[in-house]
């Protein structure tokens, strides 16, 4: 694995705060929709890509269904929740800017708030790798931030929920960037959602 080091330090962020990172989205609903769309577009019993799995609750989500999952994080401490979390999954430590060296091939990719965390400049070629990994007629998923007009389109946000400062860089995307990236690498956009907070689409390769 090649190091990335980033100036905001986010892997050590995320190792800090796995547990509570977990504990706060193991419930979390708001991803339902979309997520199950996507899982049922794919074929009975696919491979699918967990490129930035966190704890693990979407690998379990997709293990659940009888899907083949391989979860890649570059938290350490992030994968050691997930393999509690999705015990029929496989994990391993990578970061998303290393997908393209994976050997393994996938019918789903799916980025769930991980893209947010890459740089825009490096963001194509992230998703290029992304669709490498993918099977013809494979689908991706990407779930971003949403960028507010007048706001930035990066930050390094400092945040409190946990009773302790930490800083994390996120991207901000509108629709039109997200599109313009499907079209540059020739997929074909097969369902997007829009909301103040966040954009997610699912694309088809050809």
């Amino acid at each position: 694995m090649k190091d990335h080091p980033r100036p905001d330090g986010l892997r050590d962020t995320y190792d800090r705060i796995a547990e509570d990172w977990a504990k706060e989205h193991e419930g979390d609903t708001r991803w339902l929709e979309c997520t199950a769309t996507f899982a049922s577009l794919l074929p009975p019993g696919a491979r699918v890509l967990d490129a930035g799995c966190g704890p693990g609750q979407k690998a379990r989500f997709f293990q659940d269904r009888g899907f083949h999952v391989l979860g890649i994080d570059f938290s350490e401490k992030l994968l050691e929740i997930a393999r509690r979390t999705a015990t029929a999954s496989d994990f391993r430590l990578l970061d998303l800017r290393d997908i393209g060296t994976l050997s393994e091939e996938f019918e789903g990719v799916f980025a769930q708030a991980s893209l947010l965390h890459i740089p825009k400049a490096e963001a194509f070629s992230v998703i290029e790798g992304m669709v490498s990994r993918l099977v013809p007629r494979g689908l991706l998923y990407i779930a971003v931030k949403a960028q507010r007009p007048g706001n930035p389109e990066e930050a390094i946000v400092t945040e409190n929920d946990y009773g302790y400062d930490y800083e994390r860089f996120f991207s901000y995307y509108t629709m039109d960037e997200l599109r313009a990236h499907v079209d540059r690498l020739g997929l074909s956009l097969v369902h997007a959602e829009a909301s103040q907070d966040w954009m997610q689409i699912i694309a088809r390769k050809p």
